[in-house]
C-alpha cells in the first residue's frame, strides 16, 4: 500500500508538471525558450546523489522527514528532463493547424491543451507514467533518507530488512517480499501495455 501511493502520487505529478512545460516550450514562443530548454536538458546530466544533501537540509527544515513529500512533492516541478523531452518531440510532430482550429472554434490555451492535444499524446503519457511508476516503486535511496517508521516503509526497505548478514538470509522471506514488491508494477504495466507499446514504436516506421 505505501509502494503504490508513493508511486501512483509521483506519477500523476510527474507527468501533469512535465506536461505543462513541454506544452510551453512547444508551443509558446518566448524569450528565455532555447535556454529554459537547455537548463531542462542538463538536468538529465545532474547525479541525484550530489542533491541529497541540501535536500534534505531543506525538507529536514520544511519538517517533512518521515513523511512522503520528500518522495513525492519534487515531481510536480517537471524534475524529469526525460519526460519533458520526450513529450515535447511527440508534441512537436502534431501539426499546429490543429491548435489553430482549435483557436478559432474558441478554445483557449488550456482547453487545446486537454482536448486537443492530450488526446494525441495519451501513447506518450502512458509510457512515461509507466518508466516514472517503476522508478518509484524501485527506489531506495529516497526511502533509506526520508522514512524512519517501519510502518510507512515501501516495499524495497521490507526486502533490505529481510537480508540479515549477522544472523543469514531468510531466502524464503526475501523471495516472498521480492515478489510482492513487484506486484504493482506488473499489474500497471499489463493494464497499459497496449498504451505503453504504442508510444515505444510511434514515430518508428515513416512511409
Amino acid at each position: 500500500k505505501n509502494t503504490f501511493f508513493v508511486a501512483a502520487m509521483g506519477t500523476v505529478g510527474s507527468i501533469v508538471s512535465s506536461l505543462l512545460v513541454a506544452y510551453g516550450l512547444s508551443r509558446l514562443r518566448f524569450r528565455l525558450r532555447g535556454l529554459l530548454f537547455a537548463l531542462v536538458l542538463l538536468t538529465m546530466m545532474l547525479p541525484g546523489q550530489i542533491l541529497m544533501i541540501p535536500q534534505y537540509l531543506w525538507y529536514n527544515q520544511l519538517g517533512w522527514i518521515n513523511t512522503y513529500s520528500p518522495l513525492i512533492a519534487e515531481f510536480y516541478f517537471a524534475t524529469q528532463g526525460f519526460f519533458v523531452y520526450l513529450l515535447m518531440n511527440f508534441m512537436n510532430g502534431i501539426p499546429k493547424d490543429l491548435d489553430e482550429a482549435a483557436k478559432i472554434d474558441g478554445c483557449n490555451i488550456m482547453q487545446t491543451l486537454v482536448l486537443v492535444l492530450v488526446p494525441m499524446l495519451w501513447p506518450a503519457m502512458v509510457s512515461a507514467g509507466l518508466f516514472q511508476f517503476m522508478w518509484s516503486s524501485n527506489d531506495f535511496m529516497g526511502p533509506l533518507l526520508y522514512v524512519n517508521s517501519p510502518a510507512r516503509y515501501p516495499a524495497t526497505l521490507f526486502v533490505r530488512m529481510s537480508m540479515d548478514a549477522d544472523t543469514g538470509f531468510a531466502w524464503n522471506r526475501v523471495m516472498a517480499v521480492s515478489l510482492i514488491s513487484i506486484i504493482p508494477s506488473l499489474v500497471v504495466f499489463f493494464l497499459a501495455q497496449r498504451q505503453f507499446m504504442d508510444g515505444v514504436t510511434a514515430g518508428a516506421v515513416k512511409g
